[in-house]
């Protein structure tokens, strides 16, 4: 079998997810070697990253790795992988997806409902921030980097009242236990990508792409195809006030899309169901262009709005 090289970033969610992947392989009788990378968005610690509003900010440099061959094969959280690959890589494989939905974590309030007037809720991500903004204009919503460890440390010395995370982080380091409410797709609307694994390698890499083969799961590439078809028609990065969740239901996929002001003062839905993956995505993204979202984007594009991310 073969001897595959994995590039990975080197925060605790980062590895466990090159980790599990390294585990599969080495089931499948492969050697497996990992390789830590510290990538642009590793480096940037102390601005909100919406505010840098570079793509690839997770990606560029393990992708340098792929391309001069000191790897092989990366490990990425989906989310964090511009919609269009830079070319030379493709993604090999999308395995079986964790939990899309975000989460509401808290030390003494059950739900998003039962906040206080004013209360302080942490995130670093536009698409949360305005969504809670929406559900409760009186909120006081703060940046929040740093690891899943970090974040939850922050929370618990009484930093913030609430914070929002993804459930497939917290689901994978077995960190649950703040987790109160798990916030329906209705009210806040995941990132595209969100709970999948994307494995990318160099372009035309038969070889490599044939013994990741058995980790690419038919759903999960449906769905997040779908998701990131809107995520792209929009021209939206991870920094973006866009939520896009797909699922099957009755044989089709179902698709709800969201573009929303950072304010929250305006939120645009949109929910289609079809066959084709990309048609669908671009159909729903190109719809809430047309009601609006062109002109919402424009301003978050134009004015580089001051906020957080990295969800």
């Amino acid at each position: 079998m073969a001897r595959l090289r994995i590039g990975s970033r080197g925060s605790q969610l980062a590895l466990w997810q090159a980790n599990h992947i390294s585990a599969l392989l080495r089931e499948h009788g492969h050697e497996v070697e990992l390789e830590i990378i510290k990538t642009t968005g590793d480096k940037i610690v102390d601005v909100a990253l919406a505010k840098v509003g570079t793509k690839g900010m997770f990606t560029k440099e393990i992708e340098e790795a792929l391309a001069e061959g000191r790897v092989d094969l990366a490990v990425h959280s989906l989310k964090d992988l511009p919609t269009e690959l830079a070319p030379g890589f493709e993604i090999a494989a999308i395995t079986k997806r964790e939990n899309p939905r975000d989460v509401f974590c808290s030390c003494k309030y059950k739900s998003i409902e039962d906040l206080p007037q004013g209360a302080r809720v942490g995130t670093s991500s536009l698409r949360r921030q305005a969504q809670l903004k929406a559900l409760r204009p009186d909120l006081e919503i703060h940046p929040l980097r740093g690891n899943v460890d970090t974040r939850l440390r922050k929370l618990e010395a009484g930093e913030y009242d609430a914070i929002i995370l993804a459930a497939a982080g917290l689901n994978r380091l077995g960190k649950t236990e703040l987790v109160k409410q798990v916030i329906p797709a209705e009210i806040m609307c995941p990132a595209a990508g969100q709970g999948a694994l994307g494995i990318e390698i160099r372009a035309g890499d038969s070889a490599i792409r044939q013994h990741l083969a058995f980790l690419d799961d038919a759903a999960a590439r449906a769905t997040t195809t779908c998701e990131r078809a809107l995520l792209n028609k929009l021209g939206g990065g991870c920094q973006v006030p866009i939520g896009a969740s797909a699922e099957m239901r009755n044989g089709r996929l179902h698709l709800e899309g969201i573009v929303a002001h950072p304010d929250g003062r305006k939120v645009l839905r949109e929910a289609h169901d079809g066959n084709d993956p990309v048609e669908l995505g671009e159909l729903v993204g190109e719809t809430l262009l047309r009601r609006g979202g062109d002109a919402i984007l424009e301003e978050v594009y134009g004015k580089g709005v001051a906020v957080p991310q990295q969800p």
